[in-house]
């Protein structure tokens, strides 16, 4: 789901953090997002209004009695017409004012005055974080709808070292994309279970047979599901790319391993299910318990016997209920095989590419088939692009 236009208040608090939080606010204007800055007086201590003013292109908040346009109350209509509020850092005062309802300066009248969802980061003293006032205005809080974005375990601003620094950038960036598709997103209240990656087939302990899939594709489609308010499951097998926030990973190697992960994924619910996986179709039919030696004499040769793994997708065709979207990466004849694996493993549709040209690349082109006979062409572009405009032509099988 885009994020243009999209109306987020950020609001920054007093602590050493809210350095940080800068940048999250230059990376939501970028991507089209109207960020409506409300700093305590705290936090302008740390870093000016102006700094967030330059990057927002927007008026920054900072006093009670400030009109936002016109005549308009600022904490009033910034608050109404807010589609999500992010509070980053979020010291441990500001939680307590929080949980008591608290409407004493811009940003708590701000909260109260939203119907908006609203998002928390925490950010304090190892000790703070821990105590009990602050664990309990927390779970006050989120009793409330609030959600917790868990501040991480690092080297604090002072000499210490434990649970309570902000959490990365990243991390907030996702959560806000999660939860903005669980208001507005398509696949809102949608479980997907999407793979990514290769599989390695051991060899030996060293050794393995692999491909060149770096779980891009799929790490693609994760995170665009993730932003259309899907809750997604993410079985990752051999990858070099990073997988998305705001998912949960589950990690399997071997072809074996994410038959068994993707099973399991499904039992637990789900309503699409993309295997994007490049499933390795072969393994060695024993596995050496040591490392195999190169013998200095003799044959030079190695042979190996293989035999075929399990073909994930056509094991789950005679399993209903959810949708099943398969990919087919191939050199030659790409639309004749296609087809037969759309007809043969039961699916409701399949992405078509050239393994030539797509796996290890940034980029690809592909060509969907549906089993009613559709067929839809999406010309060469970054995966991450062409992701977004996949999920939104999957999403629409949830509504057949």
């Amino acid at each position: 789901m885009s994020l243009v236009d999209r109306r987020i208040v950020l609001g920054v608090t007093g602590g050493i953090a809210a350095y940080k939080v800068v940048q999250l606010a230059r990376n939501l204007s970028l991507v089209g997002a109207l960020v409506d800055v409300v700093m305590t007086e705290e936090a302008t201590k740390f870093v000016t209004p102006l700094t967030f003013g330059a990057l927002t292109h927007r008026p920054v908040y900072t006093d009670m009695w400030q009109l936002s346009e016109g005549t308009d109350i600022g904490h009033v209509t910034i608050g109404d017409r807010a589609d999500l509020i992010i509070i980053a850092p979020a010291t441990a005062n500001t939680l307590a004012r929080l949980a008591m309802g608290m409407s004493d300066d811009m940003l708590t009248t701000t909260v109260l005055a939203s119907r908006a969802p609203i998002l928390l980061a925490p950010a304090m003293n190892v000790n703070m974080w821990a105590n009990a006032a602050t664990q309990a205005n927390v779970a006050t809080l989120q009793s409330r709808g609030v959600q917790i974005i868990p501040p991480t375990a690092g080297r604090m601003a002072e000499p210490m070292v434990g649970v309570g620094r902000l959490a990365e950038i990243d991390q907030i960036e996702a959560e806000i994309r999660l939860a903005l598709g669980k208001k507005f997103g398509v696949l809102a209240g949608k479980r997907l279970v999407i793979s990514a990656g290769g599989t390695h087939e051991a060899i030996d302990p060293v050794r393995f047979i692999g491909n060149r899939s770096s779980g891009a594709m799929g790490f693609g489609l994760a995170a665009a599901a993730r932003d259309a308010g899907a809750d997604v499951r993410l079985i990752i097998g051999a990858a070099s790319a990073t997988p998305p926030l705001g998912t949960q990973h589950i990690y399997a190697e071997s072809a074996a391993a994410m038959q068994a992960a993707i099973e399991h994924a499904i039992e637990q619910g789900c309503d699409m299910l993309i295997m994007a996986a490049a499933v390795a179709d072969y393994r060695p039919v024993s596995v050496a318990d040591n490392k195999i030696k190169k013998t200095e004499q003799g044959d030079q040769s190695l042979s190996l016997q293989l035999t075929h793994t399990t073909d994930i997708l056509a094991s789950l065709k005679e399993r209903t209920g959810f949708v099943k979207i398969g990919f087919a990466a191939e050199t030659h004849d790409l639309e004749q095989y296609a087809q037969a694996k759309l007809t043969r493993k039961g699916l409701d549709a399949i992405v078509a590419n050239d393994a030539r040209t797509a796996l290890g690349a940034s980029d690809n082109a592909v060509t969907v088939f549906s089993r009613d006979g559709q067929r839809w062409n999406f010309a060469r572009q970054a995966k991450t692009e062409l992701a977004q405009q996949l999920i939104a032509l999957f999403s629409s099988f949830l509504r057949r």
